[in-house]
């Protein structure tokens, strides 16, 4: 038998994932914000990952899927039914805030919108994993890519997926 000793990148051909994370007791303008934002995850031909809960998390989904997206939701509980309806797949955890360790993991890149001690947890890991962070909401966290405006944003996606398919051949 052969072996085939040349090391071969496994992630070639897989879609680019970006978690969306933020508040889910977010004002009407962050959620607004969350939407266009999904709608850019979308229109780059990513796949939107985040808690699948509501807030951000919703809008994110929703604006995704009038854009043609695909939405993945991240939940903390066993019950797929816990998922808002833009999530077109429900992935329960069972493990509570415990999740917010594999939205971030699961990314190629991270949209933080404002949100609280969740969304900061999510960052932290995001940072541990070293995935790039762009700041959305006013982190002022060293570390993030600050892109605060819907231009700022989509630009600064579209280099980093660049990147990223770069790395992996793509």
């Amino acid at each position: 038998m052969i072996k085939n000793t040349e090391k071969s990148d496994k992630t070639t051909g897989q879609m680019i994932t970006v978690s969306v994370i933020g508040g889910h007791d977010a004002d009407s303008k962050v959620e607004q914000k969350a939407h266009e934002i999904g709608k850019i995850v979308a229109k780059v031909g990513a796949i939107l990952v985040c808690g699948g809960l509501f807030g951000v998390m919703e809008a994110a989904c929703r604006g995704a899927k009038e854009a043609g997206g695909l939405t993945i939701g991240i939940l903390p509980g066993k019950d797929k039914n816990d998922a808002n309806s833009f999530v077109d797949i429900a992935l329960p955890t069972s493990i509570g805030y415990a999740r917010n360790a594999i939205v971030a993991c699961s990314a190629d890149i991270i949209i933080a919108l404002p949100g609280s001690h969740g969304t900061r947890s999510e960052i932290s890991y995001g940072m541990v994993y070293k995935r790039p962070i762009l700041d959305c909401g006013g982190w002022d966290i060293e570390g993030m890519i600050k892109a605060g405006t819907l231009p700022q944003i989509e630009s600064t996606l579209k280099e980093l997926i660049g990147d990223i398919k770069a790395q992996r051949n793509i």
